[in-house]
């Protein structure tokens, strides 16, 4: 009996680093199992980024099958002309989509607003020419924003009313002449706009622009050049080195045309000069995004560059005339002292010189008494 147990336990123990090597083989196999279901066979995934780029695609692959949990998606330098409406759907833990590079040029409306958590998306290099109002619906938690080296004529009033949070946006490189100063006004975080390489005309649709512009640098923003293609005379030139008194004349053509250039388009009514702006008292405090249009647009400011210059030379001018007047008095006051001594030192001559013509006149009276 002992001789038939011993060999049984010798072999029992044998078998068991066996055993435990294959189930870590079967597991490590069902890991890479998991993830090669969980990602179309287009990309190449991993627990957070799944990169479709350089695929030629010219469709979206399944998106669905993606590893859950993914952070970025890059769809980049594919040959993607258009995208379905729910191409996005359950993928709420999206942050970073890169759509550069392809040949997008129609987006549906709200295709992004599934997309909660997304904070960097790049359009740039597409064929883009006009935007949906609703298209950045639900991008509450965006950052940054790439609409460059597209052909885009003008950005819609109310596409970036739920971006607050941006803080970098590139419009460079598109076809825009002119934007409106209330599309832009929702943006009070934002610190970076490329507005560069655009046919830029610079008359009075650009004013308002202007003037947000200089606010946005003052508040520490960054804005690169924005060059202007007409007027002639302005050619080259950057708008923001244009003096201000430039654009006066479009006040008048305002004041003529009752509103003109002023006025809000879409048949809406322009600002008067009596209407009256919101009163401070007892009124319920709203944002600027929230003001009427008439209101914002009677919010002019000037150029505080200029102003401060003002002041500067204001404050210098002021100064020399002070000290030309400090001179005047000093110099007064050594005049009258110095003609005082003067006078004193006159009155103390006179009687001497009376005595002098006293004594010269007996000599006189011989002289004329022997002629």
């Amino acid at each position: 009996m002992q001789l038939s147990t011993a060999p049984t336990v010798g072999r029992r123990r044998r078998g068991n680093p066996d055993s435990q090597g294959l189930l870590g083989v079967l597991s490590v196999c069902a890991t890479l199992l998991q993830l090669c279901a969980g990602c179309p066979s287009e990309c190449v995934c991993n627990s957070l980024e799944a990169n479709c780029s350089g695929r030629s695609l010219v469709s979206v692959p399944a998106l669905a099958s993606l590893p859950e949990g993914t952070h970025t998606l890059f769809l980049a330098n594919n040959r993607l002309s258009s995208l379905p409406v729910s191409v996005f759907a359950n993928l709420s833990t999206l942050e970073t989509l890169d759509l550069s590079n392809n040949y997008l040029d129609n987006l549906p409306s709200r295709l992004f607003r599934e997309l909660s958590n997304l904070s960097d998306l790049s359009l740039r290099n597409n064929s883009l020419t006009i935007l949906d109002r609703e298209l950045f619906r639900g991008l509450t938690q965006l950052r940054r924003l790439d609409l460059s080296l597209n052909g885009l004529a003008a950005v819609p009033l109310g596409l970036l009313d739920e971006l607050q949070g941006l803080t970098w946006l590139s419009l460079a490189g598109n076809r825009l002449h002119a934007l409106e100063r209330a599309t832009f006004e929702p943006l009070v975080n934002l610190q970076h706009l490329e507005l560069g390489m655009n046919p830029w005309e610079c008359d009075c649709n650009l004013r308002d622009f202007k003037h947000w512009m200089e606010w946005l640098i003052y508040r520490g923003g960054y804005v690169d050049a924005v060059e202007c293609t007409l007027p002639k005379d302005l050619r080259g030139r950057d708008i923001r080195g244009v003096p201000v008194e430039m654009f006066n004349y479009c006040l008048q053509l305002e004041d003529e045309n009752g509103g003109g250039a002023g006025s809000t388009k879409g048949g809406s009514p322009p600002c008067f000069r009596g209407t009256a702006t919101p009163s401070s008292e007892g009124a319920v405090v709203r944002t600027e995004a929230e003001l009427p249009d008439c209101v914002k647009q009677r919010y002019r400011p000037v150029s505080v560059r200029r102003a401060i210059g003002t002041v500067v030379i204001a404050g210098v001018v002021c100064g020399i005339v002070c000290i030309m007047m400090v001179a005047a008095a000093a110099y007064g006051c050594i005049y009258a002292s110095l003609m005082a001594k003067y006078q004193r030192e006159l009155k103390k001559r006179q009687p001497l010189m009376g005595d002098a013509e006293a004594e010269a006149d007996p000599e006189e009276k011989q002289i004329s008494s022997v002629a």
